[in-house]
């Protein structure tokens, strides 16, 4: 598939502007409350990034919290959703349109990576490069048991292997790990880089 025609996808599934993709996942503020605030009393001089962040949920949540936000998505209707709700929170978040086939992340560039229902083996690398000392990764995505449901992707390029995102960014430390299977299939990561935040 084209770029031109993932993009395009992405675009007229974002111009349905679903409910769903508006309130944060529920796995963020965990994180947020167990290691992402106390890690960051004080994320002014920090910077996150919301990797395929699509409407920016996630983005405009951080950007309340007082992060520095920069979102990344292939989708440019995604992202002007994001920056109109953005406004209308009252927040700035910064908006980049890329092709993340295409392109990679600056290294020592983030203090938080955000990663939520996106699959893209080849960029776990770039993402781990991509944290700063001290910076942490907060990934979910499907798993393969999600064929079992409705909804969802069915390819298996897109769906995670059992312990597959727990070996997945081997320079990080892992502070939490789970999969399950409820209302649908998902693998959960936290983990941070060693060194000063």
């Amino acid at each position: 598939m084209s770029d031109r025609d993932e993009r395009q996808i992405w675009n007229e599934k974002y111009a349905g502007d679903p409910g769903s993709w508006r309130e944060p996942d529920p796995f963020l503020l965990q994180a947020f409350a167990e290691h992402i605030g106390p890690a960051f009393p004080d994320p002014s001089s920090s910077i996150a990034l919301d990797l395929a962040g699509g409407a920016g949920r996630h983005a405009i949540y951080l950007a309340s919290q007082l992060w520095p936000v920069e979102l990344m998505d292939i989708s440019e209707t995604g992202l002007g959703l994001a920056r109109t709700r953005a406004g209308q929170a009252g927040v700035d978040i910064r908006t980049v349109c890329v092709d993340l086939q295409r392109s990679t992340l600056p290294a020592s560039a983030y203090d938080l990576i955000l990663v939520f229902y996106y699959l893209q083996r080849d960029l776990f690398p770039a993402v781990e490069a991509a944290l700063r000392p001290g910076g942490i990764l907060v990934y979910r995505t499907f798993t393969t048991e999600q064929k079992d449901f409705v909804g969802g992707p069915r390819d298996e390029d897109f769906l995670l292997r059992p312990n597959e995102l727990l070996h997945a960014v081997p320079g990080l430390r892992v502070l939490q790990y789970r999969e399950t299977v409820s209302d649908n299939a998902t693998a959960e990561l936290i983990a941070r880089k060693e060194g000063a935040a």
